[in-house]
């Protein structure tokens, strides 16, 4: 390994293009890919559907022929992906890329038909044919971003409307981004390809009866069907690098090497454990983000480890880690819940019980500092503000914050796991936690 690490060394500060050497270019290449800021060197499972998706927007930019669709996946099932990968491979066509105008929106981000509007002139680049002119609704606005698009000829140039969160945009006022836009895909006004991304699969009934009369209902469903060895493969297309690298020999080299990674025995079974924990394509990048940010020149080849700390990292339970913040005090409230959540088999609790409890233990342990009710009480309401203990009885609830019913949002395991990495902490503590409940 101290052989191949070197050679690497010497081979990426030989070439230089533009002030940088073949390893400052992988590792550019390689986050670019982790990031999901480019589209994936390849696509796994889903040769039918890419078909489908890329027949109906070719028909809508070189026929004119308009279109609308739902893809309907799970998230992380490479709905997003599958969409930025057909529109790519559409794009090597000059034809079809001189023509064809795309808008992309969010739900999450156009939360009504004004802003997304606003967005729709933005992306076409219509601000200055729109200027201050008023429209008297929705409708004669968007059909006047249309007509201005029509060229010299009497033909208009075709629009892809990817919508994401489709489902989203379902709960806007009457529905009239969705009622507008399937009308005009239906009345052939404009060639316009519509197409919807949700994890919805009851998406369709959320649309009103008008919508759903003008939506082609055409779906198209994506399952993540992807085997082990699928999923070994995407590995070894992530890290590789293409043919049309600069360098060919240092390609060769490293290619070689993640093959041999990929064989490698602590690199099976990290893969084996995060694709039977979630075998989404959007976790393998998450788990790889780790190993590529580690490569530099002192660092040139990934090694097992680097998966393994990257495994670590993204396995990290987030409220195990909050719980190594918390104070002493606040720490002793948590476990008194704990025993309480047990006593009485999940029933919520109130403060009085959780500082009942707490007092209990305290003057128990001589060596243990007993506080105050109102200091206890302080700690126990950062608790809530930490959302790691919720009310049960509605946040407009009269009942004084003493006896308002809350449980506890922390597992035991959880508890025991942070215990044993809290920084000092006392050992009566630990004890305390781990005792029995009689």
């Amino acid at each position: 390994m101290k052989n191949k690490r070197s050679r690497t060394v010497t081979v990426s500060n030989t070439v230089v293009e533009d002030g940088q050497t073949s390893l400052d270019s992988t590792c550019d290449l390689l986050r670019l890919r982790v990031s999901q800021l480019s589209t994936p060197p390849q696509i796994h499972g889903y040769d039918q559907e890419k078909r489908q998706v890329m027949d109906l927007i070719r028909r809508t930019s070189t026929t004119g022929e308009s279109n609308s669709a739902l893809l309907i996946g799970p998230r992380g099932c490479g709905k997003s992906m599958l969409i930025d990968n057909v529109v790519e491979e559409l794009m090597t066509n000059q034809e079809i890329k001189d023509n064809l105008l795309q808008v992309r929106l969010n739900g999450l981000l156009q939360t009504d038909d004004k802003i997304a509007l606003k967005e729709i002139t933005r992306q076409l680049q219509l601000e200055n044919t729109v200027g201050n002119k008023v429209f008297g609704s929705f409708a004669e606005n968007l059909q006047f971003l249309l007509e201005a698009l029509k060229s010299g000829s009497h033909s208009s140039k075709p629009i892809l409307f990817v919508l994401d969160e489709f489902d989203l945009f379902a709960h806007h006022k009457n529905q009239t981004l969705l009622y507008n836009l399937f009308d005009v895909a239906q009345s052939a006004q404009a060639p316009v390809c519509v197409i919807g991304l949700t994890c919805r699969l009851d998406v369709v009934e959320l649309l009103e009866k008008r919508v759903k009369s003008r939506f082609s209902h055409r779906q198209v469903h994506l399952f993540n069907n992807i085997t082990l060895g699928d999923y070994t493969n995407l590995f070894i297309s992530y890290l590789s690098l293409p043919d049309n690298f600069t360098d060919s020999k240092f390609v060769k080299t490293w290619n070689q090497h993640i093959q041999e990674l990929a064989s490698d025995q602590t690199v099976q079974g990290v893969l084996r454990r995060q694709f039977e924990f979630n075998k989404d394509v959007r976790t393998l990048q998450q788990l790889l983000t780790y190993p590529v940010c580690c490569v530099n020149e002192d660092h040139p080849f990934l090694v097992p480890a680097d998966f393994v700390d990257g495994m670590k990292m993204q396995s990290t339970d987030t409220k195990s880690a909050m719980l190594h913040g918390v104070s002493i005090l606040e720490l002793c409230l948590i476990i008194a819940m704990m025993h309480l959540t047990e006593i009485y088999d999940g029933e919520p609790f109130n403060f009085e019980m959780v500082y009942s409890e707490y007092r209990k233990f305290a003057q128990r342990r001589s060596s243990m500092q007993v506080y105050e009710k109102a200091v206890v009480l302080k700690a126990f309401e950062h608790l809530i503000a930490l959302e790691l203990v919720k009310t049960t009885d509605g946040a407009g609830s009269r009942v004084q914050k003493e006896y308002r019913l809350l449980s506890l949002l922390i597992h035991p395991s959880q508890i025991l796991d942070a215990l044993q990495k809290y920084p000092h902490c006392p050992t009566e503590v630990k004890q305390w936690a781990q005792s029995s409940v009689i």
